[in-house]
């Protein structure tokens, strides 16, 4: 027992400092090592008079700078859709470290800003194709009916300086705010003693793109008018879809990638290509001919705001943001829109080396998550949470392991575009209470894959009795030895109670990198915050069903399925179990993949797009290259906690404590 102490004590102190290291490191890179001060805070946001939340946001300065120095330019930054401020961080550190004052925001509904998405306004209506070439007669302007969050998202692309035929509706809806917030927070950054107000810009991503077009209309023809936008996979429209003689937007640079998994930013075609530019949207975005459009190439002048440039981008949708090649078109951009002089390179760059430390850090916590277990195991009151394995003679042969896992993989892989995408936008759940829309995209997904479970072991005990031969509960990792045919109720509570404990460290970690290196534990795409009252309240609603499912799938993948691996001691055991396990549960969101960017990198579209209809790709497909690396993760900790205690729950309930944590930490609130 002392020696199984001393080492998981020893490992988890090597993980704990690791990753401190990591922090600091990173810590100095977005402080460009001295260059560079942050500072943190929120706007008070309000509309129409009326106080909506508060706006957060992140605020990075040349060091020295100040009122009584020489005013520097400053870039609005804004993030998309289920992103925070922090995936502009690329941008920021860069931008910062150049001589840029540079705020990054969470918009409306996102990160830490209080103010809902739903302040964003919707109506009752959307358009199929770009704005301004819809019609009523061909059927691209619809109606749109639904859930509150369905419309919302519906009219992302549609924005509140577009004709009222767009922005209002007979139901009385009105799109109130499409810059989310942008608005106020410009207005802030403008106002900075230390800012050149006359040399202002902009950039957003996705849903940040629609955002950075707000706010450049809003102040077009002021006296802190943008000066320059950068759209980071963003949406062209034609004058006709706003007052083209009142508003005028300056220097245009939009960053096109090559596999984008949405189809509006590749204006409803099934891929992007030379033909691309040759339609008269994009050649009136340029200024010029189908047969003088070409990619990287600026047109127009700057000094009269003109310039136009297509920028493309072989990368997706997701990592756009902190594409390099991307990054140093806009710094150039904004160099040269601003009429600033940069003492280094576009190309130099050094922010991916902090994203990369950052994610290093995040695994290390996670993984000092074992250890810390192993150390509260110790403990007499968690001890009875370990059981012994049920006999080896239930192990599954080969042969019957991969039947097991064909049909598991199957099951993920065709339920998971149609079940997410209800979830998100159509599945009538109570909105008061379900607010986290990426998270009502899983909550239908499993909730379809509980059932499925539930079923399958109805039927598999039923036949199991008519041949004599029943799987008891403890087989299933669900029940005691002493009491196998009970599931146990106080094993899965007390089970809790030491996930509770262990996930302890982990929020500690967290909050400790937030406060002391203004850091989170993510990898471009926000994975673990501190939780906000409201963000809190949302992760107790949506952890039953989490728990739910994630106890009944490692019971099934890790218990019913076990294989004699489970049995071998050692590291030989673990891997022999893990990657059993990882097939299971990775390995239909794999098939997904695959089907989705095979054709698309073959330049004949996405795959849900061609399969299944545009309506199924966007959000949950370009979400799919990171939720894959997640369960991949989750794999490791299930496997572990089960060898650990022969019992699922354990590892079940800290997966879904975890997966819950993600969807409900910082991403999109209504």
């Amino acid at each position: 027992m002392k020696k199984q102490r001393l080492r998981a004590a020893v490992l988890l102190c090597i993980f704990l400092v690791c990753a401190l290291i990591c922090l600091i490191i990173a810590n100095s890179i977005q402080h460009g090592f001295g260059s560079i001060e942050i500072e943190e805070g929120y706007i008070a946001a309000e509309q129409d008079g009326k106080n909506i939340g508060q706006i957060f946001y992140k605020l990075y300065k040349p060091a020295g700078i100040s009122e009584n120095s020489e005013k520097a330019p400053g870039v609005l930054l804004l993030h998309g859709y289920q992103n925070d401020h922090e995936t502009c961080a690329a941008y920021s550190i860069e931008l910062a470290r150049r001589g840029y004052v540079v705020m990054a925001i969470d918009e409306y509904g996102h990160g830490k800003t209080t103010a809902g998405l739903v302040n964003r306004g919707y109506v009752n209506h959307k358009v199929t194709v770009n704005y301004g070439e819809d019609s009523e007669a061909d059927g691209t302007f619809k109606s749109a009916g639904g859930p509150v969050r369905y419309r919302i998202m519906m009219n992302f692309s549609n924005l509140s300086f577009f004709d009222s035929r767009y922005t209002t509706d007979s139901d009385g809806n009105v799109l109130t705010d499409s810059s989310a917030g942008g608005n106020i927070a410009y207005a802030v950054l403008a106002s900075y003693p230390f800012v050149d107000s006359s040399r202002l810009a902009l950039s957003g991503h996705s849903m940040g793109t629609w955002s950075s077009w707000s706010v450049a209309a809003a102040y077009s023809g002021t006296e802190i008018e943008p000066k320059a936008t950068v759209l980071q996979c963003g949406e062209l429209f034609t004058d006709d879809a706003y007052d083209a003689s009142s508003i005028h937007f300056n220097n245009v640079l939009l960053l096109q990638a090559k596999w984008d998994e949405f189809s509006y930013f590749r204006d409803y075609k099934k891929i992007v290509s030379d033909e691309l530019l040759k339609s008269d949207l994009r050649t009136g975005f340029l200024g010029t001919d189908a047969d003088h459009a070409a990619w990287n190439t600026t047109y127009g002048s700057f000094p009269d705001g003109s310039a136009r440039r297509i920028e493309l981008l072989y990368t997706n949708h997701r990592l756009t943001t902190h594409h390099k090649h991307g990054l140093s078109t806009a710094i150039d951009w904004f160099d040269e829109a601003l009429s600033h002089e940069s003492a280094i390179s576009s190309g130099k760059q050094i922010a991916m080396v902090k994203e990369w430390l950052v994610l290093l850090a995040m695994l290390l916590v996670i993984a000092a998550l074992i250890p810390w277990m192993d150390l509260l195991l110790t403990l007499p009151f968690f001890r009875t949470v370990i059981q012994e394995f049920p006999s080896k003679y239930r192990a599954k042969t080969s042969g019957q392991w991969w039947k097991g896992a064909v049909i598991t993989m199957l099951i993920a892989a065709s339920t998971y575009p149609f079940m997410t995408q209800l979830g998100h936008g159509l599945l009538p759940l109570p909105e008061k209470v379900f607010r986290m829309t990426v998270g009502n995209g899983f909550i239908a997904w499993y909730l379809l894959l509980i059932v499925i479970m539930i079923v399958m072991t109805i039927v598999s005990r039923t036949r199991g009795k008519k041949r004599g031969i029943v799987q008891s509960y403890h087989d299933m990792g669900l029940g005691t030895a002493r009491e196998p045919e009970k599931i146990s109720i106080s094993l899965c509570l007390k089970s809790a109670v030491l996930v509770l404990c262990t996930v302890l460290l982990m929020y500690l970690s967290v909050v400790l990198a937030e406060v002391i290196f203004k850091l989170d534990l993510r990898f471009i795409w926000p994975f673990f915050k501190g939780f906000t009252p409201e963000r809190l309240l949302q992760f107790f609603v949506y952890i039953p069903c989490f728990a739910l499912f994630f106890i009944l799938n490692n019971s099934k993948i890790m218990a019913s399925a076990r294989t004699h691996s489970t049995y071998e001691p050692g590291m030989k055991g673990f891997f022999g179990s893990w990657w059993r396990n990882a097939v299971m549960m990775a390995g239909g969101i794999l098939i997904i993949i695959l089907i989705e960017y095979i054709p698309f990198f073959a330049n004949l579209g996405p795959g849900a797009d061609l399969l299944f209809g545009s309506t199924f790709g966007g959000p949950f497909m370009s979400l799919l290259i990171l939720f894959f690396p997640q369960v991949l993760v989750f794999s490791v900790l299930g496997t572990a906690a089960y060898r650990k205690t022969g019992t699922v729950y354990p590892g079940a309930i800290l997966i879904a404590v975890l997966a819950a944590w993600i969807v409900t930490g910082g991403s999109s609130m209504l």
